[in-house]
């Protein structure tokens, strides 16, 4: 009976355009829980879906009010899936948990849907990742995610592969970095063994790429990815890949490789406003058991932009107030944020000093920095320069331009991301920003 109402409702949505197509894609995917005279629950499976569907309880409300021709509000609940002992199963039985089969696939563990908070920023995103889960390699082929550094695209792609591999644990997924499948490539040709290479990449049911950009400019390379990528869609399994940026935007890439990304859902993540840095950070200190005032989360998102610094940050306060206190109130953050401005205030860094300082390091001229030169020699200081403006004095992406008299804006954010990844990645990298930062720090 529920579920023929709900269908009913379903159909009569589509006719109608009583909800839009990415949020009716959703709706297919619940099930009610109950209908009385006045309210309709629904399950979700888990709590991102559930999040995501209660910011449009207006919309499905309005909808089903239509539908049925009565005022009916709707709420959205968590239902956990119930598992049926098999009659046969023997007393003994070894099966690799679910974390177990995860960890094979090269995904991590702390990336799902239940922990991923949900904001305007990459709600569409969130809606078509929860429809791959649900039909892979059916609704959105590939999923093709791209924004900054720390938006959530990563998290988002691993979050749809757990997902499929809870449904369905046969299932065969992949998850590979851009340079672990580029890496992958040039040692299986160096020994002659490509053909073990393309075992593991094209027989899986699914294969994320983190960061395809990559792979641009590197002809062998795209030819393998091309087949890989045609191999997998082909026999109706599902591509999710990452980048910095849309296809269209990523230089070198082949124009037949273009073509295939822009064939499925393209979506940009935006970064995290106040509100969804705020509700990350909160899911940072559940994880954490850490306690926290929820007018001190807002105090931090306040100050913190780059969600990566968030926990970070958390775990400074945490760490400050440990042995004196059990909850982070606003005191203790505002006496964090407090000493961390007085401290860098009594050091008088200003933009001159990292100028100095970089140029200094690398040997190269300080009017080299602020020219047209786009020389290797010139653009890395420059693109460091521009990560020390932007993450040690906190200066605006606008005024970072001005000062090393750069176009706009973009090339800025630009630098900022690419050494931000380099820190990362690359241990020779972080250890030359480590020494800089120190050496800012220590002079007079």
């Amino acid at each position: 009976m529920l579920g023929s109402v709900w269908n009913d409702f379903l159909r009569f949505s589509e006719e109608t355009n009583a909800v839009s197509p990415m949020l009716l894609s959703l709706l297919k995917q619940v099930k009610p829980e109950s209908i009385t005279e006045s309210e309709v629950i629904v399950g979700c499976e888990n709590v991102g879906a559930r999040i995501f569907l209660e910011k449009r309880s207006d919309e499905i409300s309005a909808a089903i009010s239509g539908f049925l021709q009565k005022k009916t509000r709707v709420t959205f609940v968590v239902v956990e899936k119930k598992t049926r002992k098999q009659p046969d199963e023997p007393l003994f039985s070894f099966k690799p948990s679910h974390d177990d089969i995860a960890s094979r696939a090269g995904l991590n563990r702390k990336y799902t849907f239940d922990n991923f908070a949900v904001a305007s920023s990459n709600s569409v995103a969130f809606a078509a990742a929860q429809s791959v889960a649900q039909s892979p390699g059916e609704s959105y082929n590939p999923l093709f995610l791209y924004g900054g550094v720390g938006n959530g695209k990563t998290h988002l792609a691993q979050s749809t592969a757990r997902a499929i591999l809870d449904r369905n644990p046969d299932k065969k997924v992949l998850f590979s970095p851009g340079d672990m499948f580029i890496n992958e490539l040039i040692d299986a040709i160096r020994d002659k063994n490509t053909l073990r290479f393309r075992k593991k990449y094209r027989a899986v049911d699914v294969l994320i790429v983190d960061d395809i950009q990559f792979i641009a400019g590197k002809q062998t390379v795209q030819e393998e990815f091309f087949h890989t990528f045609n191999a997998i869609v082909q026999a109706g399994g599902q591509v999710i890949l990452t980048s910095d940026r849309p296809p269209g935007e990523i230089k070198n890439l082949e124009d037949r490789l273009r073509s295939r990304f822009s064939q499925g859902l393209i979506v940009d993540i935006q970064p995290p406003d106040f509100e969804l840095r705020t509700a990350i950070l909160i899911i940072k200190a559940e994880e954490k058991n850490i306690m926290i005032d929820m007018e001190a989360a807002k105090r931090i998102a306040e100050h913190v932009e780059d969600t990566r610094a968030l926990e970070g940050t958390l775990l400074t306060i945490y760490a400050k107030i440990a042995g004196k206190q059990e909850t982070i109130d606003v005191s203790a953050v505002e006496d964090h944020f407090h000493s961390t401005i007085t401290e860098r205030v009594s050091k008088k860094i200003d933009p001159n000093d990292v100028i100095r300082t970089v140029c200094s390091y690398y040997n190269v001229k300080q009017t080299h920095i602020k020219s047209s030169t786009r020389t290797s020699t010139i653009a890395l200081p420059r693109q460091i320069i521009m990560y020390l403006l932007r993450n040690e004095l906190k200066l605006k992406l606008e005024d970072i331009a001005y000062i090393l008299k750069r176009k706009d804006h973009t090339t800025v954010m630009h630098g900022v991301e690419k050494i931000s990844r380099e820190v990362m990645r690359d241990p020779v990298m972080k250890e030359d920003v480590d020494r800089i930062i120190s050496s800012l720090r220590q002079s007079p």
